[in-house]
């Protein structure tokens, strides 16, 4: 059998992409798994709000997850990134950063997302640590903080009816002219939360937590946490080259069985999906196996 051909290929092995190898391996599919061990939250310090990992760094997660797939004889894991990616006889062909092609019946992106962080000195140190995005995730940790809100408009309002569960110290902070409605204004005034409105310059901090927000006009305001709404974009442009279609937010657009608009080729984790944690990941990623599975046996049976 040529060692460079399988049933599936993963690219992406993080959550989601182990979740569905696991999936695989236990029906026997020969698959690929493609990662270079660099997941978006390597910062973070702890993972939160999944069962049975409560409190894990995602390292320690990801690194017993790995070694319980690759218990299964049928799953290969390759050291690298994928580059390209085509449509062929045999299913589709994807080659890597190191020269290396492989061909795979069926093809998954578990390739989650890149953030794109505020222009500001100091967020990315902080980014996943005392910056974060999800309260869910991370709001527990850093309840009662003195908390920044670093948005404007419908997302700030949004962070913010669901912080103030979380601490009475909030203040958003829209680095420009607010925007917000009126009934927006009277709810926040109603819960005390306050509104700066100038250009933030620095985040100063100490080894990623949080102290101080600098402003461009040289005041500054003591934090110990902030929220920022970032916006993305996708790991890998392979799905779209392969003709796959991206929602109007920017995501992998699936169905309910995360599968894509092209044939054979699914997306499953934070690249497909608005709710984005470990434990949406795992779940999508276990679906994505089993309708995998499931079309090969009724391609073969």
């Amino acid at each position: 059998m040529d060692t460079n051909q399988f049933e599936v290929i993963i690219i992406g092995g993080s959550y989601a992409g182990l979740s569905t190898a696991m999936t695989l391996g236990r029906s026997l599919r020969k698959t690929l798994i493609i990662d270079a061990g660099e997941p978006c939250n390597k910062q973070t310090p702890h993972s939160h709000n999944f069962l049975t990992q409560d409190g894990k760094t995602p390292r320690e997660i990801t690194e017993v997850s790995k070694k319980q797939v690759l218990k299964y004889d049928t799953i290969t894991f390759y050291d690298g990134i994928a580059l390209k990616g085509r449509k062929v006889s045999e299913g589709f062909e994807i080659t890597t950063n190191k020269g290396a092609v492989f061909k795979g019946k069926k093809v998954v992106f578990a390739t989650g997302i890149k953030d794109q962080l505020p222009a500001i000195k100091g967020i990315e140190q902080c980014w996943g640590i005392s910056v974060v995005h999800c309260p869910y995730c991370h709001g527990y940790e850093i309840r009662d903080k003195k908390t920044a809100i670093i948005a404007n408009g419908n997302k700030a309002f949004h962070l913010a009816s669901l912080v103030n569960n979380l601490t009475k110290e909030i203040t958003i902070l829209t680095s420009e002219k607010k925007n917000f409605d009126e009934s927006q204004l009277q709810k926040l005034k109603q819960h005390n939360i306050k509104i700066i409105e100038k250009e933030i310059s620095e985040i100063i901090h100490k080894k990623g937590i949080l102290e101080q927000i600098i402003f461009t006009d040289g005041s500054k305001e003591i934090f110990e946490c902030a929220y920022t709404a970032t916006t993305f974009k996708q790991s890998t442009s392979i799905p779209t080259e392969l003709g796959c279609k991206l929602t109007e937010n920017g995501y992998i657009e699936v169905d309910f069985m995360q599968k894509t608009t092209v044939n054979g080729v699914f997306a499953c984790g934070d690249n497909s999906a608005m709710m984005r944690s470990v434990a949406t990941a795992v779940y999508s990623g276990n679906i994505t196996g089993a309708i995998i599975n499931k079309e090969l046996t009724e391609e073969s049976f």
